[in-house]
């Protein structure tokens, strides 16, 4: 006599399976979340505030602008009162939320409610579980950065009339790929701390720590660091050995690496995002880089970003790994 068993596997495991069914689930629930729509709407007015201010400015000086080039551009560089920072700060500010949010539960929100347990024992492996979690996350930031530079697009070429050129829109495909790695950081460190942390509030606490000292401190820190490396005894020599110690240490946190890389793929004008001295820029050659030239001169930034966020995302795969669930 034999006996039949129930398939208990959830219906989206049978027609998927492994970390693409972990992903469609979540991507499901970040979509129809509340904290979606907040970050939604709260990106969507500081870009409107900041990109209106811009596309205001850049107006009024258009008749006397001519023969410039990637003016559509500058709607994601240029400061314009009453805003106070370019597009591409506010972004680097606000954008590592997303990764935050999309992160600090990955794993403590599941042990808190009690179903990490039971999401374990479906027929897939633990590896899958939190590369799901990561890829639907990463996912819905990328939905949102996207519609995000459409939005932006869309009031640049309603308000200055501009359509952007082919090569703008290539810089700006090269940077929202920037744009999303950084992001990407942010979630990554945000859910190693979830990983470690037994509650979500707390492990939401750790990468907004990281964040507000990195973003406020950043350079007070860095400062204080290059100080100790390369002291200033007031010569010209030790000051610019200072200087390039702060800047070489900045490039540990990324935040200074979104800025430095945006600055450079956004704008064709900035050639490099070192320390330059008087001579040096007494005697360039005043020239527009291409997008090819802009990646050589940033391809660094990019690494260093690339490198981080694996780092991180890494770290939380093994903490994971090496995690132990009970029932």
């Amino acid at each position: 006599m034999t006996t039949e068993t129930a398939d208990t596997t959830p219906p989206e495991l049978q027609r998927v399976g492994g970390w693409r069914a972990v992903a469609v689930k979540e991507i499901a629930d970040h979509l129809l979340s509340g904290r979606f729509v907040v970050l939604m709407g709260v990106l969507g007015i500081a870009t409107a505030a900041a990109v209106f201010a811009a596309s205001g400015g850049i107006r009024d000086v258009a008749p006397n602008a001519q023969g410039i080039t990637a003016l559509f551009l500058k709607l994601f560089t240029v400061t314009v009162d009453p805003v106070p920072f370019p597009l591409i700060v506010f972004v680097g500010f606000l954008a590592p939320l997303l990764g935050i949010m999309f992160g600090f539960d990955a794993v403590s929100g599941e042990r808190s409610q009690g179903t990490l347990p039971r999401l374990l024992s479906q027929p897939i492996h633990r590896d899958e579980v939190i590369l799901g979690k990561f890829v639907a996350g990463l996912t819905v930031v990328a939905i949102m950065l996207t519609a995000l530079v459409l939005f932006v697009s869309g009031i640049g070429v309603f308000r200055l009339g501009v359509v952007p050129s082919p090569t703008e829109i290539s810089r700006l495909a090269v940077w929202l790929v920037f744009a999303i790695i950084y992001v990407g950081f942010w979630q990554a460190l945000a859910t190693l701390s979830s990983v470690l942390a037994k509650r979500a509030s707390t492990s939401a606490m750790i990468p907004i720590g990281v964040w507000l000292v990195l973003t406020l401190f950043g350079s007070f820190l860095f400062g204080a660091v290059a100080g100790i490396l390369s002291p200033r005894d007031g010569s010209q020599t030790a000051e610019i050995a200072y200087l390039r110690t702060t800047q070489t240490v900045s490039q540990l946190s990324p935040v200074t690496l979104f800025q430095q890389g945006s600055s450079v793929l956004l704008d064709p004008e900035v050639r490099t995002v070192g320390l330059v001295t008087v001579e040096q820029v007494d005697r360039a050659i005043v020239s527009e880089l291409n997008l090819t030239q802009s990646l050589a001169v940033v391809w660094p930034q990019i690494a260093i970003l690339v490198a981080l966020t694996s780092v991180m995302f890494a770290l939380a795969y093994v903490a994971f790994m090496r995690d132990e669930v009970r029932a």
